[in-house]
């Protein structure tokens, strides 16, 4: 979260105030589609309570950071991306633990909203804050901020690593007694969000850019969060398979994000290969 303050810039916030549309469809799909798409699956699946929760805090969760970078890869409206999940970032501390205490009402699982939104504030807001703040002109001059800038993203990249790392090794041996059901949850949750974020761009009418966009945006989560607050907050410590299941989500959609962002650029590739063979 530091490090995504760290790349956020005046520009961003411009974008939000020039394209407040764009940036009003893709909040609602972010935190309509995929928190009820949670709650369906865990229905449809019967889940377990611990299970259910963990699918339910991840589909609770803002727009993953590395959705930009996705974005990017297959040719998508790279400043929408940027725009989604800034906004989805900094409305998390109201709308997530007030749409997992909502929707977790059907488990066994008593949920507050009031320390999710304490740990949100905690664990997003400041830190983006902070990085936010250190880009100020008078830092932005000191060669020792430009190179802290380039390493960010990296050591990013290594603390996720080592937070679902940590989660597998605690409570890997849970995962083997439930590892099926989990995976299937988390490859609908995932591949379902892709699909319907594509068919909200496309009902209002976006371009082929932004549709692809809204799709990676709405299905790539930030699972990274939810694991941390699945690991954190003591109201998850009675449900331990909750965190398992938000590691396996955070691993997984950054592999399929790659895929499908993959898939969208060769597909441009195919297409501009066709082009010129037909002229």
């Amino acid at each position: 979260m530091f490090s995504m303050g760290l790349t956020l810039t005046t520009q961003d916030f411009k974008i939000l105030a020039q394209r407040p549309f764009d940036i009003c469809v893709g909040a609602i799909a972010q935190y309509l589609i995929m928190p009820f798409l949670a709650f369906g699956i865990s229905k449809a699946l019967n889940l377990p309570d611990g299970i259910a929760l963990g699918l339910i805090l991840v589909g609770c969760c803002p727009g993953g950071v590395s959705s930009n970078i996705m974005s990017y890869l297959c040719g998508g409206d790279v400043a929408f991306s940027v725009g989604m999940t800034t906004v989805s970032t900094l409305l998390s501390p109201f709308m997530t633990p007030l749409l997992v205490s909502l929707l977790a009402s059907g488990t066994h699982v008593s949920i507050k909203a009031l320390p999710m939104f304490v740990s949100i504030i905690e664990t997003v807001i400041f830190p983006v804050a902070v990085g936010i703040f250190t880009q100020l002109p008078a830092w932005k001059r000191k060669k020792a901020f430009a190179e802290a800038q380039k390493v960010m993203p990296g050591i990013a990249v290594l603390g996720l690593a080592f937070v679902v790392g940590g989660v597998v090794s605690s409570q890997g041996s849970k995962f083997f007694t439930s590892g099926v059901v989990i995976f299937a949850a988390v490859l609908l949750h995932n591949g379902l969000g892709y699909l319907l974020g594509y068919g909200a761009g496309k009902l209002v009418g976006m371009n082929t850019a932004k549709k692809r966009t809204i799709s990676i945006e709405v299905g790539m989560q930030n699972a990274g969060l939810a694991t941390n607050l699945a690991t954190t907050t003591a109201q998850f410590a009675s449900t331990p398979e909750s965190a398992i299941i938000c590691a396996v989500s955070c691993t997984w959609h950054s592999i399929s994000g790659t895929l499908l962002a993959g898939a969208f650029a060769l597909k441009d590739k195919m297409a501009a290969k066709k082009g010129r063979r037909s002229r």
